[in-house]
């Protein structure tokens, strides 16, 4: 015991020393002059795929953002509302770009299935009142429902493989000519007709689905190789009727429809569809041109949904630190952990953008929109 009382005594000695307090003096100041950390923001997926068709989703999450702002929602990333194939599409079927629900088109008149066009001007200054942004879902990788048919010369390729012909050149009928009758030629007068496309998926001639690549007289092409996705060779068709971002009056309209949506919508950042099936360079363009509307106050996320680090930083290199990519790596191992009794959490950042590429990583509690977590 006298031991103890000695070592208290002295260890007591020791602390009231005035280097102790020196020492403790400076400790204190320099947290003090620490630099707060800097808000981390949060975007929150405001709708998901069955949202009820009742047109009134504008109106429903208007009265609610209030509320999720003040839970800690920064942002609202809303779905692609432009007018598409039939009444109740979530748009991903997209038709007309400039249509947010204001033109009787395609079964449905000044609406979509998530409201009116005034309703979502509406949602978007209720937002920028609570201080929340908003971020659109663009589908800019293909055209669906045209307005009519065009004959256009196609090969087949190989669906496994699109560098691959299958056939002989051969003419079919495409329902690839886009007017858009209800609108006109209001905000754009471009109109859309088989050269302004790379492929489509069905020859109404024939009636025969199958994935044609578009010739034409100048024998077009798929984007060029490091342009798109290696996945099936070259992943440039996805769906519907491709648009072909080589051709100089896609590009014009599709950068024109940008500035429109950072002007006439007041919209604070973009969620891009399907990234890995159209033109890098074309999306690098993209976002330098909506820098010049608002220097520095965007914020762009791609869905790149595949299971490759390595694929998805090369994109990432390309695109440049202005733009974020969905962690989908991440989401497939929370997944796989989920699948097994012997899972170690401790290795759930392995492989992920968010250990790789922290600052352009968005990290999803869930996969986005509607499809199942496959690593198939």
């Amino acid at each position: 015991m006298g031991d103890d009382k000695a070592s208290e005594a002295g260890a007591t000695s020791e602390c009231s020393s005035s280097s102790c307090y020196e020492a403790l003096l400076i400790s204190h100041l320099a947290m003090q002059e620490q630099t707060p950390t800097p808000e981390n923001m949060t975007m929150m997926q405001a709708f998901e795929w069955y949202v009820p068709a009742d047109q009134k989703h504008w109106k429903r999450l208007e009265s609610q953002l209030p509320q999720l702002k003040a839970f800690g929602i920064d942002n609202f990333w809303i779905p692609p509302g432009c007018k598409a194939s039939f009444p109740n599409s979530n748009g991903y079927d997209a038709y007309d770009l400039y249509d947010l629900g204001e033109f009787e088109q395609k079964g449905s008149r000044a609406t979509t299935k998530w409201g009116t066009k005034e309703e979502l001007l509406s949602l978007v200054a209720k937002a920028k009142e609570v201080g929340a942004g908003i971020y659109w879902d663009a589908v800019l990788n293909h055209k669906a429902a045209a307005d009519h048919k065009e004959v256009c010369r196609v090969q087949e390729v190989d669906s496994n493989d699109r560098t691959k012909t299958i056939s002989d050149p051969y003419d079919i009928e495409a329902f690839v000519g886009f007017d858009f009758p209800g609108r006109g030629d209001k905000y754009s007068a471009q109109k859309y007709h088989w050269y302004h496309f790379t492929g489509t998926d069905y020859d109404a001639r024939n009636n025969r689905s199958a994935i044609f690549k578009i010739l034409g007289n100048e024998c077009k092409d798929w984007a060029h190789p490091g342009d798109v996705d290696s996945e099936k060779g070259n992943y440039d068709y996805l769906m519907f009727a491709d648009l072909d971002y080589a051709h100089p009056e896609v590009k014009a309209d599709v950068l024109k429809w940008g500035a429109w949506m950072g002007n006439e919508i007041g919209i604070t950042g973009i969620r891009f569809d399907a990234v890995k099936h159209f033109s890098e360079d074309f999306l690098r363009e993209f976002i330098v041109n909506m820098d010049d509307i608002k220097d520095g106050a965007w914020f762009f996320v791609g869905d790149f949904w595949k299971d490759s680090l390595e694929d998805m930083s090369r994109y990432l290199r390309r695109m440049g630190e202005k733009f974020s990519l969905f962690d989908a790596p991440l989401v497939y191992n929370f997944s796989e952990l989920s699948k097994t009794v012997s899972g170690d959490l401790r290795t759930v950042f392995d492989g992920t953008l968010v250990k790789e590429e922290p600052v352009n990583a968005v990290v999803s509690f869930r996969r986005s929109t509607h499809v199942p977590v496959s690593r198939s």
